[in-house]
């Protein structure tokens, strides 16, 4: 877990997170029917290596069985949580897609995921992206110097409950910094009183995963892409950010 020292070391992990952010946005825009995962990802590589940055998430290795994830990005369609692996998949008008991402700057990492709408989709649907993105927020604001970590989840988990959906308890947010992933865990569920104490320049990635149906997930046979054990969609919003005296500042908002 990083926790800055100097002004350049959280400008830096803003540049990288600005990056991060560009990169989501032109997937947004690009994400329409008939468009694969795998030009999604191409999208994905070019622009970052063009800006000099590392795309982390390629030949990630994976933390069981030691087979690297082979995309730039982690594409999930609709009742894949996450890690989907990018490919020949064409998206169909209804479909939703999460996409996650990452970057490695000038030594510094970025972290972000959003979820997208492609075409006209379900009603119950945009519910569940608009609460996970709601949700997301709102642990961002539980993330201020003095509480505990566990304010972070506790929120993120009421906001969805309260709505009917539920949180994905096998996967988890984290600190970020010179690394992809660093301590503490985040959860997206929990107590307010639990977990490590916020302290002004800690860096946090924030990922509320949130169910149609049940928490359960299980692993594909191709070891990494996660889904929904009951087949309901899945939504996943993310952001990086560092905690300041005044406030959490997000670092991947464009």
């Amino acid at each position: 877990m990083i926790k800055f020292k100097r002004a350049d070391e959280i400008a830096r992990m803003r540049r990288s997170g600005q990056l991060v952010a560009r990169v989501l946005e032109e997937i947004r825009v690009k994400a329409e029917p008939g468009i694969t995962t795998g030009e999604l990802n191409a999208i994905a590589e070019e622009m970052t290596l063009q800006a000099g940055a590392v795309p982390v998430f390629r030949n990630y290795p994976h933390p069981h069985r030691g087979k690297p994830f082979p995309g730039a990005i982690c594409a999930s369609v609709n009742e894949e949580v996450v890690h989907g692996i990018p490919g020949h998949r064409k998206l169909q008008a209804g479909d939703i897609i999460s996409i996650d991402f990452g970057v490695i700057l000038n030594g510094y990492a970025g972290d972000a995921a959003i979820t997208i709408a492609v075409g006209d989709v379900a009603p119950e649907v945009l519910k569940l992206l608009k609460v996970t993105e709601e949700a997301l927020m709102k642990g961002i604001n539980a993330a201020r110097v003095g509480s505990r970590i566990g304010a972070v989840s506790y929120a993120v988990q009421q906001h969805v409950e309260s709505h009917g959906f539920s949180v994905v308890r096998d996967y988890v947010g984290h600190g970020i910094g010179k690394a992809m992933h660093e301590d503490p865990p985040v959860p997206n569920y929990g107590r307010e009183g639990q977990g490590p104490r916020i302290k002004a320049g800690m860096a946090l990635a924030i990922e509320p995963m949130v169910n149609l149906g049940g928490f359960e997930v299980y692993t594909a046979a191709d070891d990494w892409t996660v889904r929904t054990a009951d087949g309901k969609p899945s939504a996943h919003f993310e952001h990086s950010i560092a905690v300041r005296d005044s406030g959490p500042e997000i670092l991947t908002l464009l």
